[in-house]
């Protein structure tokens, strides 16, 4: 993120744990272009696309859109000019550790910038989740979702770790002292 390299950021935690929220910050601080998968899936829901037709029985049924087919969606949106000159704030992506490697591919030379865990607990998540009353959040759908969530993306938390990019910040609180730990994250320490 230095040397004139554009910002490449990751978000993860489970649904429900502010990463829209902080992402909206993030953008607005950093002026990188926020993709989130979940928008760019329910965009093409709504405008009945093929992949949007083929994402939507998924998600109905609480499921994750299968690897290849986010890989194929991310690919190209990151080779758009406005992220090559802005950077990027990746939200939902990846959520495996086989997108993540796909990811190192696509990103090329620097890879991947920072990748923020936003931690929050599973009652906690899922208490938010239902009131905020999406027509997909049902409670099944939601328990389905942070039981995959678990099952697949916890290994990229260590797969980031590995890597030595993983911050974990608290998600708790209220968003300027969720935000300010994340921007506390983000800081270098001093030499």
């Amino acid at each position: 993120m230095t040397d004139g390299q554009v910002m490449r950021l990751i978000i993860v935690g489970r649904q429900g744990s502010g990463k829209g929220t902080q992402s909206a910050r993030l953008v607005d601080h950093f002026g990188v272009v926020h993709v989130s998968t979940g928008d760019m899936l329910r965009t093409a829901v709504k405008a009945g696309t093929d992949v949007g037709e083929q994402a939507e029985a998924i998600m109905d049924a609480g499921e994750l859109v299968p690897d290849d087919l986010m890989i194929d969606i991310v690919s190209a949106r990151l080779h758009e000019d406005d992220i090559v000159q802005n950077g990027v704030l990746l939200d939902g992506f990846p959520r495996t550790t086989s997108q993540a490697e796909a990811l190192l591919e696509i990103l090329g030379n620097g890879g991947i910038g920072v990748a923020i865990n936003l931690e929050v607990a599973v009652d906690e998540v899922t208490r938010r989740m239902m009131a905020r009353g999406r027509e997909d959040d049902t409670f099944e759908a939601i328990t389905r979702r942070l039981e995959l969530y678990e099952a697949q993306t916890e290994p990229l938390l260590e797969w980031f770790g590995a890597r030595g990019v993983l911050h974990t910040v608290d998600g708790l609180g209220d968003e300027d002292e969720v935000f300010a730990r994340i921007l506390e994250a983000l800081t270098p320490p001093s030499r």
